[in-house]
């Protein structure tokens, strides 16, 4: 995909790349709740009770260099709906 030209693009430009930014987020979804349900396979405690607050924390933090247009109260608002979201679509 190229870049988009802030001086020249157009609504519908921006857009487009908008959709295929959600598009590749769907799919990194898809595949973290995958990733997430094996944990829950294999975690003692699983769903929304096993949730451990020090490992969510500790993406939140390793997320800021990556995502610095984000606050770290941003990232964490959601990173947890990205794991609640996970753990309600897998039903424990």
């Amino acid at each position: 995909m190229r870049p988009i030209d802030s001086e020249t693009a157009t609504l519908a430009e921006v857009r487009s790349a908008i959709d295929q930014v959600d598009a590749e987020l769907a799919a990194l979804l898809e595949r973290r709740a995958a990733l997430a349900a094996e944990v829950q396979r294999i975690k003692p405690v699983g769903g929304h009770r096993g949730r451990d607050a020090a490992r969510e924390a500790a993406i939140v933090e390793a997320m800021l260099p990556l995502a610095p247009s984000f606050s770290r109260e941003h990232l964490a608002r959601i990173m947890n709906a990205v794991i609640e979201a996970g753990l309600d679509a897998s039903g424990v």
